[in-house]
């Protein structure tokens, strides 16, 4: 059973928050479809919106936030931490402006300001730096290590995130980037009961099974997003699901209001 507040992941001596509050609503992601645009006037150019549902959050018992390179997204965490806020952060790096529709890995790669973002964001208190799916997902394995090289020379543990949960852990098992066990200790992959912005149709009980089996050979941390499945499913549905999962370490849960921050905390409590 994955229990989610009750305690820490402890990692190399470090006790790491098991619940991540998302960034994807604050960044105005573009697969939130009509809300898109409505996150991109509400909180992606209104930091003081955001700050308030980090705070709420806080107020609520997450202890951890996902942060990336973003003007605003850092304006607005600056502002809840002069307001008492105090999180460890989960630090994407390579985070660009990338169509998740109609995505350009090469283009990523040339975009990504990854030396940057390490340098940045390593002013914070991270419990891990993860590099963008966008890049990983590139399956350039030597481009890849470059940047765990990197992160791993900040001290600061280091992982991955991928958009694609099955194919990226086959082509994870056979790469080069696992023969170093030491390179990197956290994947970050989407799951959700509904298979939604996973790279299969359903997530049944086969397909459990398969990822599972997957992700005991790649033996890392594993990070669950998109678990509400973008606000599609109902939070103590979906958390529930969650908690049959035995291969989840942690869950990373975007919010876009107040509202939503006690609603969706307060499930994961009493789970």
């Amino acid at each position: 059973m994955f229990i989610i507040f009750n305690e820490d992941l402890e990692f190399k001596g470090k006790s790491i928050p098991r619940v991540v509050l998302g960034n994807a609503p604050f960044l105005a992601d573009a697969y939130f479809g009509h809300r898109t645009r409505l996150y991109n006037l509400d909180l992606l150019r209104n930091p003081n919106n955001v700050s308030k549902i980090i705070e709420k959050s806080y107020e609520c018992g997450v202890r951890s936030i996902n942060l990336a390179n973003k003007e605003n997204l850092l304006k607005a965490f600056k502002i809840a931490c002069d307001n008492g806020v105090e999180m460890q952060s989960v630090s994407t790096i390579g985070k660009t402006e990338m169509d998740y529709v109609f995505p350009n890995y090469e283009q990523a790669k040339m975009e990504a300001t990854w030396k940057e973002d390490i340098e940045n964001l390593a002013q914070f208190d991270n419990s891990m730096m993860l590099v963008d799916e966008f890049l990983i997902d590139t399956y350039d394995w030597d481009f890849i290590t470059e940047i765990l090289d990197a992160i791993n020379d900040t001290g600061i543990p280091s992982g991955i995130i991928t958009s694609f949960p099955f194919k990226t852990s086959e082509e994870l098992i056979d790469s080069p980037i696992l023969e170093d066990k030491s390179l990197f200790d956290f994947y970050m992959i989407p799951v959700n009961k509904l298979g939604y912005m996973m790279d299969i149709p359903d997530f049944r009980s086969d397909k459990q099974d398969e990822l599972k089996g997957m992700l005991d050979k790649i033996d890392k941390n594993i990070i669950i997003n998109k678990i509400l499945a973008v606000g599609i499913q109902r939070p103590e549905e979906a958390f529930n699901f969650l908690n049959t999962l035995d291969f989840a370490d942690m869950v990373s849960v975007g919010i876009a209001s107040e509202r939503e921050a006690e609603e969706t905390f307060d499930i994961l409590n009493k789970i």
